[in-house]
């Protein structure tokens, strides 16, 4: 790949990862773990450098629904000549092992769930030397701008469509969530001034409009209604490299003597 930078040797990869599970609906009913994805990123470059994913037959194959209430759901049809846990289980733990964990939700869900999943055919669990929980990362940094910070809330708000519910398909949804925030992170804390607004509850949508007078307006818009959050920055699309390098030429104009009006002007239009 031209321009590809290796990761270097020596530096903790991070592997972002995503089970599915069959949900209990009586008490003391167990979580069982159908599919395992994964994807290995170098943390210089958030290139990808590997992949895998599976699904994975339960011991009781009546655990698993014969429907899915999601469309893209796993049924009992779909694993029921899938491997079980313990002939994949090696392949998991090389993944997993000595490498930082990415993941959303994972501190409270995933971890524990391998965890149990390895202790059901006696082999001690990987052991991460780092977590990357991205619920908690962003609900720290990004704030609950969109909504209920669940990754299907987050992919709407940035207009990366619908969560899946696979887990190869929602580890890298995962990854493009934290490029989208990061970027806007880092645009707010560069321009902080101009570009931190306090920021609304998800049933509450600004919208602008045009006075009579010509002046842009901001007005309020409550609906019990799910909103359908619109993109809130024209470059999703582009790489998150390029964005950042045009990022930081911006800024190294601002620092000069050009107004800031016509820096802002300047940047609207390489930033459409």
């Amino acid at each position: 790949m031209e321009g590809f930078i290796p990761c270097q040797e020596g530096s903790a990869e991070i592997v972002f990862f995503d089970i599915e599970t069959t949900v209990p609906n009586r008490t003391g009913q167990r979580f069982c773990v159908l599919e395992f994805g994964a994807i290995v990123v170098c943390p210089r470059n958030l290139v990808e450098l590997e992949s895998y994913s599976t699904l994975i037959k339960p011991k009781d194959l009546s655990v698993v629904a014969l429907r899915s209430g999601r469309s893209d759901g796993i049924t009992r049809d779909a694993v029921a000549n899938a491997p079980g846990f313990e002939e994949v289980a090696d392949k998991i733990f090389n993944l997993l092992n000595g490498r930082v964990w990415g993941g959303h939700n994972i501190q409270r869900f995933d971890c524990v769930r391998i965890k149990e999943a390895f202790a059901d055919i006696g082999r001690p669990p990987p052991v991460p030397v780092g977590i990357i929980d991205s619920l908690g990362v962003l609900t720290e940094k990004f704030g609950k701008r969109a909504g209920n910070m669940k990754m299907a809330s987050l992919a709407t708000y940035f207009g990366l469509g619908h969560q899946k519910h696979r887990s190869l398909d929602d580890v890298r949804m995962n990854l493009e969530v934290l490029k989208h925030c990061a970027t806007v992170l880092f645009l707010e804390s560069s321009l902080p001034s101009i570009l931190n607004r306090s920021w609304h509850s998800p049933s509450t949508i600004t919208t602008r409009s045009r006075s009579s007078a010509g002046k842009l307006t901001c007005k309020e818009e409550t609906s019990r209604k799910s909103p359908t959050y619109q993109r809130t920055v024209p470059y999703t699309r582009e790489s998150l490299g390029k964005m950042t390098e045009r990022v930081k030429n911006l800024l190294c104009k601002a620092r000069g003597s050009q107004p800031i009006n016509n820096l802002l002007k300047h940047s609207h239009s390489v930033l459409r």
